[in-house]
């Protein structure tokens, strides 16, 4: 299961410096400072998060199988999806709307984050 979470984080990395790399030379003419900002701030996150989910692999690897890790992990992809994926959508189209799905997202990070976290405190109890 956790072999995937570094294929999942690689990838979502390699999006994140794509899209990353496009908004910097093909969006900064197209759009204005505000949605090129929030288009940033899109890629920043993914990124941070595919990080997340290669350290949650390396993490079961060394602390076991667990599924806390595994849920921790499933939020973080999915908060990927909603966060960036809405703002991308939002400063590219402009339907504003989109950013109410955003906090969707960034709920799916807070919760997979402390998933994780207590799955880790956790472990040092059962080992």
């Amino acid at each position: 299961m956790f072999p995937r979470y570094i294929a999942y984080g690689a990838v979502h990395a390699l999006i994140s410096v794509a899209l990353g790399a496009f908004g910097a030379h093909g969006l900064k003419e197209r759009l204005d400072p505000d949605m090129l900002a929030v288009f940033e701030t899109g890629a920043q996150y993914q990124m941070y998060h595919a990080i997340a989910l290669i350290l949650i692999a390396f993490a079961a690897s060394k602390l076991g199988e667990r599924r806390g890790l595994r849920i921790g992990g499933r939020l973080i992809n999915a908060g990927i999806f909603f966060f960036s994926g809405s703002l991308y959508v939002l400063s590219m189209t402009g339907i504003s709307w989109l950013g109410a799905i955003a906090p969707i997202g960034g709920t799916c990070f807070i919760l997979g984050w402390g998933i994780t976290a207590y799955s880790a405190w956790r472990a040092r109890f059962d080992n």
